[in-house]
């Protein structure tokens, strides 16, 4: 008996949906087994990790400020994904987007004009967009991979935060420490439900995704976007600009990211500080596969993703689990997802080693 693997000639659309539900379930299983190997109570440390951040109304609050962010850059980085552009240095736009959007809350500190918010939108979008630009550029001028120069451009983003907030933005009345000053009110997303912290911003990530979905299905440059990443060639013999294609997803995906970051630091956070996220730029790469691409898909992906951050704050308190062990368990689901898409692409079969020595002789029959 022997296993051989096939090329699948088509995709049946129940295999692309339903193999991130397998991935999950890998990882549930998976969790439980590595909880049990620390020592842990798996059963009850799984419910803490998946169930307990759902059991209130702050929990669900806490769900959507988390999982905002990351529905809003995973958008932007599924559009790139989809033409074959593979930013890997979101964290980095975000960064430089919440700096971008804290300088304006920082320039006028103590004023309380109602435009000091929307400037810090556009001001946050804007420097996501710059960073993203110098891949774009280096992509289309000298077909440099974008995947490193994005990549390391996050860490130049996070040295600059660094030095801002260490230098001239620190708080003069801080104690030293290396942190902005807090942003007054009119710099600060109002609360929109009472004794939580949700804030306006997770809106923005829902409307957002959707406004990407009605790009993608509704409009020709979503439809170029598609039959860049999946058609190439006939991508050219239509006239579709690929370069144009590249600069499109870039800035887009540099924009939300640069959103998320100005969002973080103008809600949760209320000031510029050298940790802004727990990673949000990398795992939304895992909340856009989970979501298949797809903006509608993200959103529930990103809740998911957002229930193993609260769930693994949770598990540190009530059950001593090792922040590390949220990772692994976040990095699981990734690994399963990319595994299980071999599914996607080939059909297993099995061969007995009867049928392998028949088919020679079939052969030279026929011959």
């Amino acid at each position: 008996m022997s296993l051989k693997f096939e090329p699948r000639r088509e995709i049946p659309k129940s295999l692309v949906y339903g193999t991130p539900l397998l991935a999950i379930a890998l990882t549930i299983l998976s969790g439980y087994l590595l909880f049990m190997f620390l020592g842990l109570n798996p059963g009850s440390t799984l419910y803490i990790f998946l169930v307990s951040p759902l059991e209130t109304q702050f929990g669900l609050a806490e769900l959507a400020v988390k999982a905002g962010p990351l529905i809003l850059i995973a958008t932007g980085l599924a559009i790139g994904f989809r033409a074959n552009v593979w930013n890997i240095g979101a964290e980095g736009q975000l960064t430089i987007g919440a700096i971008f959007g804290a300088g304006v809350a920082l320039a006028f500190w103590g004023d309380e004009g109602f435009w000091i918010l929307p400037l810090m939108f556009v001001a946050g979008a804007l420097g996501g967009m710059l960073w993203a630009a110098i891949p774009a550029f280096l992509k289309t001028r000298f077909e440099v991979s974008e995947i490193l120069t994005s990549l390391m451009l996050t860490y130049v983003a996070t040295l600059v935060l660094s030095i801002l907030v260490h230098g001239p933005w620190r708080d003069p009345e801080g104690f030293n420490f290396p942190q902005s000053r807090l942003f007054t009110e009119a710099a600060i997303l109002p609360i929109v439900l009472e004794g939580t912290r949700l804030h306006a911003g997770a809106f923005v990530a829902l409307f957002a995704a959707v406004a990407a979905w009605v790009l993608l299905t509704h409009t020709v440059t979503g439809f170029q976007v598609k039959v860049v990443g999946q058609a190439p060639m006939a991508a050219r013999f239509a006239g579709f600009s690929q370069k144009g294609t590249v600069w499109f997803s870039l800035l887009l995906a540099g924009a939300l990211a640069g959103l998320a970051g100005m969002i973080e630091v103008a809600g949760p956070i209320g000031q510029l500080t050298p940790q802004l996220t727990p990673g949000y730029g990398f795992t939304a790469i895992i909340v856009a596969f989970l979501g298949r691409l797809n903006p509608l898909g993200i959103i529930l992906a990103g809740l998911v993703m957002a229930i193993s951050y609260i769930g693994g704050e949770n598990a540190q308190v009530y059950a001593q689990l090792p922040q590390a062990a949220t990772g692994v368990f976040q990095g699981m689901l990734l690994f399963y997802l990319l595994a299980s898409d071999f599914l996607v692409r080939y059909r297993i079969r099995f061969q007995s080693a009867r049928h392998q020595a028949a088919k020679p002789r079939r052969e030279v029959a026929a011959t």
